[in-house]
């Protein structure tokens, strides 16, 4: 069957040809203010687990300086922290697992916020203990 509303070309218009597509430009350095703001971020997001600074990392760390060291600092102290974790669930056989997981994230937490408030006033924060895995 043939669409009836289809129109017969016009034999006066060349044919188009198909746009090949466009390789996608690479996204330029973040301001100043930007690049303090997904810092900040990358640390804050370690109240959620190690994902949101992995991310951070990943996106931000080729345009934006101070984001790709704090970033990289939030992901080390997350991945830190997930030791703790495994390390809780492990001894949680003998019971003293359960106390081990809430200091745990209960230090995460308070970590996380520490950082997120001197990080987002554009000063380097370094957490007190955690393993630098990603250099």
């Amino acid at each position: 069957m043939t669409d009836p509303n289809a129109q017969t070309p016009d034999p006066n218009v060349p044919p188009q040809q198909p746009v090949p597509p466009q390789p996608a430009a690479a996204a330029g350095p973040l301001p100043q203010d930007q690049d303090i703001q997904w810092a900040s971020f990358a640390h804050l997001g370690g109240i959620l687990g190690f994902l949101p600074s992995l991310i951070i990392w990943l996106v931000f760390k080729d345009r934006g300086q101070f984001t790709n060291v704090e970033a990289k600092e939030a992901l080390n102290f997350q991945i830190t922290m997930l030791i703790g974790y495994v390390i809780g669930a492990v001894l949680s056989i003998i019971l003293i697992g359960g106390l081990i997981s809430l200091a745990v994230w209960v230090i995460s937490i308070v970590f996380s916020i520490i950082a997120f408030l001197r990080v987002k006033d554009g000063q380097h924060y370094r957490y007190p203990f955690a393993l630098r895995l990603i250099k």
